[in-house]
């Protein structure tokens, strides 16, 4: 069997070791990821009874999984609704309604519009991030590729005065994609959560207030914006 390499050994050390890794355990939660959503979910006080969530790339379901438990503690009447999308399978949450594939196909975007009826989403949710390879100039376009189609499913199933929450990776396109947040919504900041190990790349973008229904084609590419 192959030896792992220096950098598997260190993250495998560091991943057992970590306080939040051990703690999601203890408590049941399907990942550390959860703790993140926890942090930046209570310093905005982002839940409100009876809200529809979509959770986007849910798998392996940490987010839905704490999301659920908070709504349904803070309001046991009126817990509202989670849906959770991916191309992964994700194995049954209870409360929370999950649609397995890609939500950029035309068959899974109906049955999302279908299981939602003419309720409006009031959050969005994106913590995808790709398989990394290790090398920037591989792994950055890929994120800012599905960051740009989480904002374009936002554009198109939030509703206005809704809120966008999404993992981002600092590097090329990063400013430029805040700066396209901004135009869409009435208030934009830039967290980094205690659960976000110190050396990762990665932060969230809270974006709240939708303001309008953009036009279909995205201004990221308009020289404007570049």
């Amino acid at each position: 069997m192959a030896t792992r390499s220096k950098s598997s050994q260190r993250w495998l050390k560091e991943h057992f070791s970590d306080p939040y890794v051990k703690k999601a355990q203890a408590e049941g939660l399907r990942s550390r990821a959860a703790y993140k959503l926890e942090e930046l979910v209570e310093r905005d006080r982002l839940l409100r009874p009876g809200m529809v969530v979509v959770d986007l790339g849910a798998a392996p379901g940490g987010w839905s999984q704490w999301l659920r438990q908070a709504l349904s503690t803070l309001y046991p009447s009126s817990p509202g609704r989670i849906v959770a999308l991916d191309i992964l399978e994700m194995p049954t949450l209870a409360g929370v309604e999950f649609l397995h594939g890609d939500f950029r196909d035309d068959a899974v975007l109906s049955a999302l519009e279908s299981l939602l009826g003419s309720q409006p989403v009031d959050l969005v949710l994106s913590d995808m991030a790709p398989n990394k390879s290790g090398m920037d100039a591989v792994d950055q376009p890929r994120m800012m590729h599905l960051a740009e189609l989480a904002m374009d499913f936002a554009d198109h199933h939030l509703r206005i005065d809704g809120t966008f929450l999404i993992k981002l990776f600092q590097g090329v396109g990063f400013d430029d994609y805040v700066r396209e947040l901004r135009r869409r919504y009435a208030k934009v900041a830039i967290r980094k959560p205690d659960a976000s190990r110190k050396r990762s790349p990665e932060v969230y973008a809270l974006a709240q207030g939708k303001l309008s229904h953009p036009s279909p084609r995205s201004h990221l590419q308009d020289p404007e914006y570049t």
